[in-house]
């Protein structure tokens, strides 16, 4: 019986927020001194012309969620939100104090963890203490994580008064078997609450982010799933294929059996009936996994060519500098990258001793810039060109030999004259497996054991 496209080509495969991947970091790590002179030449470069964007690393939660695969800490002790706020900001102290100029902060996000853990008298503690030494862009977009069961009308209200204008909550699925396999009980009423109280205080962009191929999900429960968020109309979904990743994450993601996840076709048919669902509804699919109304900033991103990605993800501003701060969080200079240490414990001594307290990172080589370039494009863009001198790939044939079976499969178009390549909008799903064939790190040292999720 012969094969179907989803089965050839569902193998493990990266998720492309970064080039090289993490896992292809070099293994010596980055010097210290190395990091701080490329954040600061990046700094230097685009503050006072494009700004900075800036992820804080916000990782507790009351309970564990199987589905996630976050950098996370588990506690019912909200005393500790203070500590934590400190030290993040003598993090931000320490970097501030590395450049002459005063940052201008183009983009914030407050990733988890759940955000929402923190009161609201200690968020606004954060962003105080954030723009006490820095300066908001005059065209920012600041943005936060939600989770719905505990996300309150005041804590929506300070972070809109400290300039935030979107927020993403995370739905999953409204199917209470699946909710309870995921350990996320969470119903429509509270999704519903929270995204009324957004709109009324003002948020522009309120987005849902749901989830297919979870534990029992079927066909029925992502239609109704779909049809609970039509009534909502939140502008941005994000449509995500769930990372089973257990080597990975470990007891957090064994909370049910492996045989209760659909698989390949059945998988990527709720994937399908979703985008079906979307498009009816006046969704446009924006780059992989995110659909957005026409009215949003996420699809006016893409139309004018300006949509970005990186650790957040999608973006609609591109800065090429990104400050990590927290726990696990991840830099990225353009030319660096660099991760902090991942225990609250070992972050919190490491800053307190005024250290930045990366532990790990990477110096982009010429060639890693190069195809950093073309895997972007390929991601935000679904095309890409080598017939710039600033663009030529070293060995570009033998990437393209790799890619011979699947343009005759049809997932993707080249033009060996006009030195490009083009994605159908038929192939997006298999994108990632595209971009695959140009990762050199990945060409020259396969993994021996698995380290991606499934690309489909």
């Amino acid at each position: 019986m012969k094969k179907s496209l989803i089965q050839k080509y569902n193998i493990p495969g990266p998720r492309y927020t970064s080039y090289p991947t993490v896992p292809y970091w070099n293994k010596e790590g980055i010097d210290k001194q190395d990091w701080i002179v490329s954040f600061q030449t990046s700094f230097k470069e685009t503050n006072a012309s494009e700004g900075i964007s800036v992820y804080i690393h916000l990782p507790f939660c009351e309970s564990l969620c199987t589905f996630c695969a976050c950098h996370k800490h588990i506690t019912k002790r909200h005393e500790v939100e203070e500590e934590y706020i400190e030290t993040v900001l003598k993090e931000w102290e320490l970097y501030v104090a590395l450049v002459d100029e005063t940052p201008v902060v183009k983009e914030l996000h407050l990733g988890g963890g759940t955000p929402t853990f923190f009161s609201k008298e200690n968020l606004k503690y954060l962003m105080d203490g954030i723009f006490k030494i820095a300066k908001k862009h005059s065209a920012s977009e600041f943005s936060f994580e939600g989770h719905p069961s505990n996300t309150t009308k005041e804590q929506l209200q300070t972070l809109f008064n400290e300039g935030f204008t979107r927020v993403s909550f995370g739905v999953q699925d409204y199917n209470e078997k699946v909710q309870k396999a995921i350990h996320r009980i969470q119903p429509f009423s509270e999704v519903e609450q929270v995204t009324k109280w957004s709109r009324e205080i003002g948020y522009t962009s309120v987005s849902h982010d749901l989830i297919f191929g979870l534990p029992h999900q079927t066909k029925e429960n992502v239609i109704d799933t779909i049809n609970k968020t039509k009534e909502l109309q939140p502008d941005r979904i994000s449509f995500y294929s769930y990372a089973h990743v257990p080597w990975v994450k470990g007891v957090g993601q064994r909370g049910f059996n492996e045989d209760d996840l659909p698989k390949n076709d059945e998988k990527r048919a709720l994937y399908e009936i979703g985008k079906e669902l979307f498009a009816a509804l006046g969704y446009v699919e924006i780059g992989m996994d995110h659909f957005a109304l026409k009215t949003d900033s996420l699809y006016k991103a893409t139309i004018n060519k300006t949509i970005h990605r990186n650790f957040m993800g999608y973006t609609a501003n591109k800065t090429k500098l990104m400050i990590g701060l927290g726990m696990s969080a991840i830099s990225d200079s353009w030319y660096a990258f660099a991760q902090n240490v991942k225990t609250v414990k070992e972050y919190q001594k490491i800053v307190n001793e005024g250290e930045i307290p990366i532990f790990r990172g990477h110096l982009l080589s010429e060639e890693d810039l190069i195809i950093r370039k073309h895997i972007l494009n390929m991601m935000c863009h679904f095309t890409t060109s080598w017939k710039e001198s600033a663009m030529k790939i070293k060995n570009v044939e033998m990437h393209l030999a790799l890619l011979e079976e699947m343009e005759q499969d049809g997932l993707v178009q080249i033009d060996r004259k006009l030195k490009s390549l083009s994605i159908p909008e038929s192939a997006r799903p298999y994108v990632r497996n595209i971009c695959m064939a140009f990762d050199v790190h990945l060409l020259e040292n396969k993994p021996k054991t698995q380290l991606f999720s499934m690309t489909i």
